[in-house]
């Protein structure tokens, strides 16, 4: 009798996988002009008293997550050097850990003291208080470590992506940070400020970015993802070293997976691995980042982390007319991996809607077999596309007709989304449109992981 429950069960989960196929939603989201918040507003406020630490940011440390990577700007001055000073919650010993400081100029722009240092040798599953800004005026934050790397670890993740900074922007970070599922870190999928959207790349829009998502991502990781908005190469005004300001401000534990550049790399965190992609970073064979991947896939040990994300910013399966087919050529030459490894799930941006598929594969096709159709594939990952933040471009709208066989749910909205794992055997997925209660799913389903 266990044994018939248990099969019902997973015969159950296994069509939940496949529900809501082919739905294109009746939302119609009023139509507005989506324009960035002018530069005096409240949430670019820079922080009061002298060279006060301002857009504070932190990404995971290494490979496990016992280290993280506090980011700091001060702008008068250097002094007060890249130090972090930090304790955890039920302890009174403070350490401290020295960083380092970078500055670039942008055309006509020249940036403020940029600090990083890494915090190492922490504890899972612990508050920490850090504090930046030692020597003049100091500013306060926390963040929790995640839990020790294991098999039925439980972990929420949120998941945004092409954010920018406009009122619909704020109003994606506000619905996220009140969701009460409470994400514990964001896998952000790519286009952050938009900068490149203003005369000259105008890089004082990457300042007014990062003070506007301090909130958040002083408190919590945010594991980084690059999109074409991160590119920054202008050979017109001079600016041909691609990523520039990007890898400035933002940097990721590359180098502890091996990795040769920090567009692409990998981080377990609870009982997910994690693996970054770059969708604009050369991935033909015999490429570095090819050789990575094939290099990292077979690294993944599923008993310790059942869980298997990948994050990259052009999507492989879109309906949608912006953007269509940009990710066809990656899509041509690591989705045969995918299947062979059963990646759980692929999220994405860059196109500015939402859009889940069913699980399937177009991996058959060999030229002369004219088997160019993507299938139902149970090896197949989930695709997920949250390119829906409220950047500047504002929504795509223009969908194809009619809807394909591999789309199971689509809309142009802005929102968040939440992955929250519950063990080694389920996770729960659900899609948060801006315009709904915070508790509110436009779109759900439950992962049943097959390893």
């Amino acid at each position: 009798m266990v044994a018939y429950i248990v099969l019902v069960l997973g015969l159950v989960l296994n069509g939940a996988v496949l529900s809501n196929g082919g739905k294109t939603s009746t939302f119609v989201r009023k139509v507005e002009k989506t324009i960035d918040m002018p530069l005096d507003s409240d949430v670019f406020r820079v922080p009061p008293g002298y060279n006060a630490p301002q857009q504070v940011h932190i990404t995971q440390g290494d490979h496990i997550g016992k280290a993280v990577i506090v980011s700091w700007v001060t702008v008068d001055e250097p002094a007060g050097s890249s130090k972090v000073l930090y304790w955890s919650e039920n302890s009174k010993q403070k350490k401290l850990a020295e960083g380092k400081l970078v500055t670039y100029r942008f055309f006509n722009y020249t940036s403020g003291y940029i600090h990083h240092c890494t915090i190492t040798d922490l504890k899972f599953n612990t508050k920490y208080y850090y504090v930046v800004g030692i020597g003049h005026t100091e500013r306060k934050f926390w963040f929790i470590t995640p839990p020790e790397v294991g098999p039925d670890v439980s972990y929420t993740f949120g998941l945004i992506g092409d954010i920018g900074q406009t009122f619909d922007s704020n109003k994606t970070l506000t619905h996220y940070e009140l969701n009460p599922q409470k994400g514990q870190t964001v896998l952000f999928v790519g286009d952050l400020s938009y900068a490149d959207k203003y005369p000259n790349h105008d890089n004082v829009r990457w300042d007014t970015c990062g003070r506007f998502v301090e909130r958040s991502v002083a408190y919590q990781p945010w594991i980084w993802t690059a999109g074409n908005h991160e590119i920054d190469f202008a050979p017109e005004i001079g600016e041909t070293e691609p990523f520039k300001p990007y890898t400035k401000r933002y940097p990721v534990p590359y180098e502890a997976s091996r990795s040769t550049a920090p567009f692409w790399y990998s981080i377990k965190r609870a009982s997910a691995y994690i693996i970054v992609l770059a969708s604009y970073s050369a991935y033909g064979k015999y490429t570095p980042q090819y050789i990575w991947l094939r290099d990292e896939l077979p690294k993944v040990n599923r008993s310790e982390t059942p869980w298997l994300i990948v994050l990259m910013h052009a999507p492989w399966y879109n309906s949608y007319n912006d953007h269509y087919m940009e990710g066809e050529s990656m899509r041509v030459m690591f989705e045969p991996w995918f299947v062979k490894y059963k990646v759980d799930v692929v999220f994405s941006g860059h196109v500015h809607a939402y859009e889940r598929s069913e699980r399937v594969s177009n991996i058959a096709y060999s030229i002369v077999n004219g088997k160019c159709i993507p299938v139902r594939d149970q090896s197949a990952p989930v695709y997920i596309t949250i390119g829906d933040g409220g950047n500047i471009e504002g929504l795509a709208t223009n969908m194809s007709e009619p809807q394909p066989p591999y789309s199971a749910y689509r809309e142009s909205s802005f929102g968040h989304a939440i992955f929250d794992i519950k063990n080694r055997t389920h996770a729960y997925y659900s899609w948060h449109r801006n315009e709904d209660r915070y508790a509110v799913e436009a779109d759900s389903m439950w992962f049943f992981n097959r390893q």
